[in-house]
């Protein structure tokens, strides 16, 4: 599983989603990519089971990008416990998504099986995406 191997709090703060991603909303290192369309919260077991589906499908071919770490803890109370007393105890890890936001790429593969890919992907993840292709940079020689 995807964890931090130190960090410098336990805990911390939820957070604002909103807004738009800053940053990698392009396909950049492989040819195509599945993007976020909304903001959402993903846990370092969901990212895994992605992972997996995405490398079953292509068998042994192909190359995988993971664009996110889940590098935020989040706190869990126990059950059946009364209101105050402090904030819980870290429960697990999750990466911050917004729109717009390439999470995982692929290459080295046909298309439509990348399509097909990506789609099971998708489908572990807790919040709606689509695929997209590499777009032919300007700036590249």
């Amino acid at each position: 599983m995807l964890m931090p191997r130190k960090q410098k709090f336990r805990k911390f703060h939820r957070g604002r989603r909103a807004g738009v991603a800053k940053g990698h909303t392009q396909v950049h290192f492989g040819e195509y990519g599945i993007k976020a369309l909304e903001a959402g919260w993903i846990t370092n077991r969901q990212i895994e089971a992605a992972r997996i589906a995405m490398t079953r499908k292509i068998r042994r071919g192909g190359k995988v990008w993971i664009n996110l770490f889940p590098d935020k803890s989040f706190t869990k109370k126990p059950a059946e416990t009364r209101m105050g007393s402090g904030k819980g105890s870290p429960e697990g890890w999750v990466a911050v998504v917004k729109p717009g936001k390439v999470m995982f790429e692929l290459a080295g593969v046909p298309e439509p099986l990348a399509k097909e890919a990506l789609r099971l992907a998708g489908q572990k993840l807790p919040i709606k995406t689509k695929f997209v292709r590499r777009e032919a940079n300007l700036f590249e020689g």
